[in-house]
């Protein structure tokens, strides 16, 4: 699939719909002029054609009319009602790729009454940043070239994996909310450094700094995160008596639970 002939519609402009928009962009995988996005907001159609330079609709099934490739970005709990909306738009011809979390293929493809091409992707908004990290997995009708272009268009807004459907609720679970658990450990980070006399400021630049060089240095190195702890880690240091406080409070314990109960409620949507 040559994705500089792709009409792209995407079905939901909010935070994510935005964060894919501006990474496609940004990335050069798509030019504003190929995009086409709807929403039920006014106001939020005319902040993103202002903002992007991409075409707008309010229409739903017009939107997959004129589109080749149709990104789904819509909450799951409304993603019924607006599949039904573009039923008699779609035929084998179109390509969808749904982010909703927690709802799988085969649903999708019979909202749409079989009568298409599914893929489900779970990316997350570090898209923003070109540094998303996305599951794909391939669903009813899709091909192993429509594979090939989804992987294209979220490569292009960082790293792509491809996994089994029944660990798309995991990916959520992991990847998908991930990083808000990771920005309330750096709030917290912040926080702690204005705590013991650090400025703001200071407590931020360094405290982004720090995540950010830590998880650079597990992709770059390939070592693991136990290793590398270790490495940081000396006998009766600083390090270990902060980790001891951590590991009292039940810190990994407590964030393998909170992946757990976000697997969980991927789960209940899809339901």
């Amino acid at each position: 699939m040559d994705l500089k002939k792709v009409k792209l519609g995407i079905l939901g402009g909010g935070a994510m719909g935005e964060a894919i928009i501006r990474g496609i962009i940004k990335a050069r995988v798509f030019s504003s002029s190929q995009i086409t996005v709807s929403d039920i907001t006014a106001q939020r159609l005319k902040y993103l054609k202002d903002s992007y330079k991409i075409k707008t609709c309010s229409d739903n099934k017009k939107l997959v009319t004129d589109s080749s490739v149709i990104i789904i970005a819509v909450k799951p709990q409304v993603l019924p009602a607006v599949m039904k909306e573009c039923a008699a738009a779609t035929d084998k011809t179109k390509l969808f790729l749904s982010i909703a979390a927690g709802v799988k293929t085969d649903t999708v493809a019979a909202l749409l009454s079989g009568n298409c091409r599914v893929i489900r992707a779970m990316p997350n908004t570090a898209a923003l940043v070109l540094e998303s990290a996305t599951a794909l997995c391939s669903g009813p009708g899709a091909t192993s070239q429509d594979l090939e272009a989804a992987e294209k268009i979220f490569t292009a807004l960082g790293k792509t994996v491809l996994v089994d459907e029944k660990l798309m609720d995991a990916v959520t679970g992991l990847s998908g909310s991930g990083p808000a658990y990771v920005f309330l450990f750096l709030e917290a980070l912040i926080d702690a450094g204005v705590k013991v006399g650090l400025t703001r400021t200071v407590a931020s630049e360094l405290a982004s700094q720090t995540i950010y060089g830590a998880a650079t240095l597990v992709k770059e190195t390939q070592e693991s995160a136990t290793r590398l702890k270790e490495q940081v880690t000396s006998p009766g240091g600083t390090t270990i008596s902060g980790l001891h406080v951590l590991e009292k409070g039940g810190f990994k314990g407590l964030v393998m639970d909170a992946v757990e109960a976000a697997t969980q409620r991927s789960k209940e949507l899809g339901k």
